[in-house]
């Protein structure tokens, strides 16, 4: 007689599941006891993608998940007597804005936050490829922006510091979830991209002042110009 399985043993047949069927699996388990509404949502999150706008889950090295190209870090720390105020005014000086940072080619966003009455900051960034290239980038393109900021957290041993990833990695916290609506696309990517649309507007310019273009010239440059202009949504 066959061994019958354990209660708590998995079950031998989801052996065979494709990854696919398994999120079917366990959507329809989570959404057993859930409104119509959420049976939606979950079936929605399930289905198969335009592969431009796949995204994962996986890790982004040493700390922090990666979707895509694109990966997430979210920190939290405390901050040293009065820190809350020191930053506040450099943000206030430079408007919140830090031009500097464009030197890491791979940073899309970063952002801070103070809460617990000022006693305590999240810094939280997104950028592109894995954890550790990160950081190196951090200290070897903005290392005096970087002091700057994080001089005002308690602990900051410098980003110069052979203990620094250490540090960060410490006060790191894995997102739950984590969601790019385009996780293919790199900073690079965007930046060839912008550039790419400025080349294309100006020769539309130049070639729209061009009365001697044959009309199947003419008719391929105005599709051109259309599917160029043209603003698509989402398409998954």
């Amino acid at each position: 007689m066959k061994d019958q399985p354990r209660p708590g043993d998995p079950d031998p047949r989801l052996d065979e599941e494709t990854r696919l069927e398994e999120l079917r699996r366990i959507a329809a388990e989570v959404a057993q006891d859930v409104p119509t509404l959420g049976k939606i949502a979950v079936e929605a999150i399930t289905r198969e993608h335009n592969h431009l706008y796949d995204g994962s889950s996986r890790s982004a090295g040493r700390v922090g998940r990666q979707s895509g190209n694109v990966s997430e870090l979210t920190a939290i720390a405390t901050l040293r007597p009065g820190g809350a105020d020191r930053l506040r005014r450099i943000f206030n000086l430079t408007g919140g804005n830090f031009d500097g940072a464009q030197r890491v080619s791979t940073l899309h966003d970063m952002r801070f936050v103070f809460f617990d009455e000022d006693t305590r900051i999240i810094f939280a960034t997104a950028y592109d490829g894995d954890w550790d290239t990160y950081i190196n980038d951090f200290a070897t393109k903005i290392p005096e922006l970087m002091d700057l900021l994080f001089a005002n957290v308690e602990g900051w041993p410098g980003i110069d510091s052979p203990a620094v990833k250490d540090f960060i990695a410490e006060h790191q916290i894995d997102a739950a979830g984590w969601f790019v609506a385009n996780p293919q696309v790199t900073v690079v990517d965007v930046r060839r991209m912008q550039r790419t649309q400025q080349a294309l507007d100006e020769f539309f310019d130049s070639m729209s002042g061009h009365d001697t273009l044959d009309p199947t010239t003419r008719d391929a440059l105005t599709r051109l110009s259309e599917r160029v202009n043209d603003p698509q949504g989402v398409d998954y």
